[in-house]
């Protein structure tokens, strides 16, 4: 075991490597093809491979193929086991030094919730999950999305969809991460990328700690075509979303400890993009 951890800390130990590990837990639980990862970080491919094939050989990351495509993804287990390994053996289990990995393993209170959802432009995808969350359970959870990048207006063909389906538009703006963020943010419990180009970029660490997850899923803004195309992108988006929500709200928060609560959000985002299934 002890020759696995120094494997695992020496491939963590190089910049870019970093770089590539931090991107794939930002965006657990998709397995991420390697051509994105290189977009994204500006990595030749032939160096990423070998920055891969480190991170795999360590048991950081898993590999796995989907036609003719070579997917990324975190290792969980594993990973938790290095986690495990140097909270028991280097810290002594000392609470002072290293907390411990079930430290937030008690059941969150019966209050209302607050709840971030983040995607880059903040026009379409996350004013939708804003929107379906506070209609849905509004009485449980505050909620609040941003954009990394937003838009200087909501997309209309979003705001269509809405009125369309008889949401509250009136009080929706696109507005910048940066608003909740600070000594007069407010403090999160839940914070949700729902694209994935803003789970690749760094957003700010949140104060608290707050169970994070991510549920990317196709941008409709990008989609190309005729009206007809374009609005079916939006309705999908808005369906996909909605059975993640539903979902979501069906949870019994208060009951559940954090571990459970993280659990679930990344089975939630495993659901399919396309079906919500």
């Amino acid at each position: 075991m002890e020759s696995l951890i120094i494997e695992q800390l020496t491939a963590l130990g190089h910049p870019q490597r970093l770089a590539v590990f931090r991107l794939l837990m930002r965006r657990f639980p998709d397995r991420v093809p390697a051509g994105e990862i290189a977009q994204n970080l500006g990595i030749k491919g032939s160096t990423l491979s070998s920055y891969l094939a480190t991170l795999q050989h360590a048991g950081l990351i898993s590999q796995h193929r989907d036609g003719t495509s070579l997917l990324y993804g975190i290792d969980q287990s594993r990973l938790r086991a290095m986690m495990t390994f140097l909270v028991a053996d280097c810290c002594r289990g000392r609470p002072g030094l290293c907390p411990p990995l079930d430290q937030g393993a008690t059941a969150m209170t019966d209050r209302q919730y607050k709840v971030l959802f983040i995607c880059v432009g903040n026009s379409a995808r996350s004013i939708f999950a804003e929107t379906l969350l506070r209609e849905t359970a509004g009485d449980r959870f505050d909620v609040y999305s941003a954009g990394t990048r937003p838009a200087t207006t909501l997309n209309p063909i979003a705001i269509s969809v809405l009125q369309d389906k008889g949401h509250d538009i009136s009080h929706l703006r696109a507005k910048h991460i940066s608003e909740f963020t600070g000594p007069n943010a407010p403090h999160f419990d839940f914070v949700f990328t729902v694209c994935n180009q803003a789970a690749n970029e760094e957003c700010p660490p949140w104060d608290g700690q707050p169970i994070s997850g991510h549920w990317g899923m196709p941008d409709p803004v990008k989609v190309e075509g005729t009206e007809a195309e374009k609005a079916l992108a939006f309705q999908q988006a808005y369906g996909a979303l909605k059975h993640r929500i539903e979902a979501f709200a069906a949870l019994p928060v208060q009951s559940l400890d954090r571990i459970a609560l993280q659990t679930a959000v990344d089975e939630i985002g495993r659901m399919s993009s396309e079906t919500g299934k």
